[in-house]
């Protein structure tokens, strides 16, 4: 069993707790230990760079050095908390000076960063850690008749990490939702911001691109979204009702977190995943796409 230092973040101790516990479940069927760090601390989030940027990289540098403490890699299933702390490891690395200033402040806690964790996104241990073959060797339940809108958002792949890196054309999502038994369709806006916080600034921008994102589902005749981010999952389903009264739309597109899909191919029951807390009911469109799948494969 390969071993983790888990990063949660905040958005899974609240708003994102299935996606916290189907994270966890899912990580369990596959071999996978994500041992949750102990007192961690927000990585500053999507805003806190812009107002005190040697504060924030100290805050993302605290957790790290907890990570080193552990002797772990650290994984981070929010893609905020992933780029956050992704890029303070390869500031730090890479300054000698602003590493010195923030292990000075580090010190106060008995801790210090050396940059030894890298750090990893929750579906990277799955796609590259794990590996597909045994993704797809270990599924229960195949998915198959479900068609996918696989959301990979804005953080997850920008900025570029590393020379070789795919940003344009990435298909890991794909090719894990594939490995699951269910069918990943072509989804134009894939890569697109959410909106993210701009809902508070400007509401109405916000709730225009959520519409695009969700117009481009449904016209790749996708079943569900499936995302890697907690703010790209509350923005796409929590806020359908706001778009439909901006827009006069009736969308009513399940979006799950891909820990519950590969947690249902895998065999967990629903409610181990944190299913049926959401909005828009996911289980329905899934059973009626199974229920669907012997038909077609018959024509």
């Amino acid at each position: 069993m390969k071993s983790y230092a888990y990063f949660p973040g905040c958005s899974l101790e609240k708003m994102a707790h299935s996606y916290h516990i189907s994270a966890l479940e899912t990580s369990r069927a596959l071999g996978v230990e994500l041992r949750e760090l102990e007192d961690w601390n927000c990585c500053g989030a999507t805003a806190y760079f812009h107002v005190d940027e040697l504060l924030a990289y100290t805050l993302c540098a605290r957790n790290l050095a907890m990570a080193e403490q552990q002797k772990l890699p650290m994984v981070a299933p929010c893609s905020g908390c992933y780029k956050n702390m992704y890029f303070t490891r390869e500031h730090l690395r890479h300054d000698a000076d602003l590493a010195e200033h923030i292990n000075a402040a580090l010190a106060e806690d008995n801790l210090s960063f050396s940059g030894e964790s890298k750090v990893h996104h929750l579906i990277e241990v799955f796609v590259h850690d794990v590996g597909l073959a045994q993704v797809k060797a270990s599924v229960k339940n195949p998915l198959k008749g479900l068609r996918v809108a696989p959301y990979y958002g804005c953080q997850i792949l920008r900025p570029r990490k590393q020379a070789k890196e795919n940003v344009e054309q990435p298909t890991f999502f794909e090719d894990l939702v594939a490995a699951c038994g269910a069918e990943p369709v072509p989804y134009p806006l894939r890569l697109t911001c959410c909106g993210g916080a701009l809902i508070i600034t400007n509401r109405e921008a916000a709730l225009s691109m959520v519409r695009n994102l969700l117009e481009s589902a449904i016209q790749a005749r996708a079943a569900v979204i499936v995302t890697a981010c907690p703010l790209c999952q509350v923005n796409l389903e929590c806020y359908q009702k706001q778009v439909n009264k901006e827009f006069g739309t009736d969308y009513k597109m399940p979006v799950m977190y891909f820990t519950q899909l590969m947690g249902l191919a895998l065999g967990i029951p629903p409610k181990r995943l944190g299913i049926g807390s959401e909005l828009v009911a996911v289980m329905p469109a899934i059973r009626e796409a199974q229920e669907a799948a012997p038909a077609l494969a018959a024509k």
